[in-house]
């Protein structure tokens, strides 16, 4: 018998009044998170710049050992940044194109930003590629490999293990980009081998924006100096010492300015319930609700791009009926919250907080408007 994960719904408030299918993009905010963002402020307001030293300076390493508990990665190998760009940017910042190894390799659906940002770095080959062909065009010129590990269109998983093992035959690293697994798929990074990692709290973990992290592998870190750098990551940065730079020995090391206070209070209660619920138990969840949304789709004879394979399949069923983007405004006018991304239709993610019954009925609305005729929703609700 599955576990019952309704008995959550009451941390989070927009439940309440919203058909919420759309952590894939912004996780609902936990009612906690008010309490905690109001603890920053009444420790901003009664102690001023006390609270640097009683409890902001820890705060990236707090909330980054909540995330490396997720991630199966051990305490002290997160640092917390306000993005995945410059997470990206901090990574590739240790290194200079020299020699024969100056190939960049990721999927051509890699999340844009990602592509905007290394496509404009000089002096390196960038080289996107169809998935089908990624392990093939990883070779001995390549350096980095920075690559989602759940696509974010099709919600397709990408074989992580396979990827850093062609990876590291060749001598090349791999920047796994988790943003659209973890919190909802069980991840290890240590057991993969990863050597960088990165993602956010601000989709499936439900800790908002302005809190991205980096997972450098431990016996990693302490050759890397990243050039993208700041007084955050000197070994002793209240001295304010000026250059040489001293990096810090922990995982600071890949800080820079000043670190992102309130977002981390933001981010704590989401990374705190995710832990408690389990991602194996929101794996099961996730799939079960999934399974049933293709069901519907594969019924209405509306096409998607989503894996049918459970194995290769993520948090999220794309529908693309005709008029997707029209249909997308209007289910948002009806408070059931989804998103629209060309070339994969309508987005729909559940996560461990939805229903069936919420599925259904979100599902039934697109069939109804898809096919522009009354009375369909009762007979794809049954």
């Amino acid at each position: 018998m599955p576990p019952d994960l309704t008995a959550w719904r009451g941390e989070f408030p927009i439940l309440a009044s919203t058909t919420y299918l759309i952590s894939n993009s912004l996780g609902a905010m936990p009612r906690g998170t008010r309490e905690r963002l109001t603890a920053y402020a009444d420790l901003w307001a009664g102690r001023g710049v006390r609270a640097w030293e009683e409890e902001w300076w820890e705060l990236p390493a707090r909330v980054g050992d909540q995330v490396a508990a997720l991630l199966g990665a051990p305490p002290g190998s997160v640092a917390m940044l306000p993005n995945v760009t410059l997470a990206e940017a901090a990574v590739l910042s240790c290194f200079e194109p020299a020699g024969r190894r100056t190939k960049i390799v990721f999927e051509d659906e890699n999340f844009p930003s990602v592509q905007y940002f290394y496509s404009r770095q000089p002096g390196w080959r960038v080289t996107p590629v169809p998935r089908e062909r990624l392990l093939d065009a990883i070779d001995e010129e390549t350096l980095l490999v920075p690559v989602s590990h759940v696509l974010f269109k099709s919600a397709y998983v990408q074989d992580a293990a396979a990827i850093v093992a062609k990876a590291h035959r060749v001598g090349a690293l791999v920047v796994l980009d988790v943003f659209q697994s973890v919190g909802v798929l069980p991840l290890d990074v240590t057991a993969l081998g990863v050597d960088f990692a990165v993602g956010g709290c601000l989709k499936w973990l439900c800790g908002g924006p302005g809190n991205a992290f980096l997972y450098v592998r431990p016996d990693l870190r302490g050759h890397l100096e990243p050039k993208l750098t700041g007084w955050a990551a000197h070994r002793r940065p209240f001295d304010f010492a000026p250059p040489p730079m001293e990096y810090a020995d922990t995982a600071y090391r890949f800080l820079n300015g000043t670190p992102a206070v309130p977002c981390l209070y933001g981010a704590a209660e989401g990374l705190r319930i995710i832990g408690a619920v389990g991602p194996h138990a929101i794996r099961a969840h996730s799939l079960r609700l999934t399974d049933r949304l293709l069901a519907k789709a594969d019924a209405a004879g509306l096409p998607s791009i989503t894996p049918r394979e459970p194995e290769r399949r993520g948090g999220t069923v794309a529908v693309n009926p005709p008029g997707a983007e029209a249909i997308c405004r209007e289910l948002l006018a009806r408070d059931i919250l989804v998103d629209y991304r060309p070339g994969a239709g309508i987005r729909i993610a559940p996560h461990f907080y939805n229903t069936e019954d919420e599925c259904d009925a979100a599902f039934a609305e697109i069939a109804v408007l898809a096919a522009g005729r009354p009375g369909l929703r009762d007979t794809l609700s049954r």
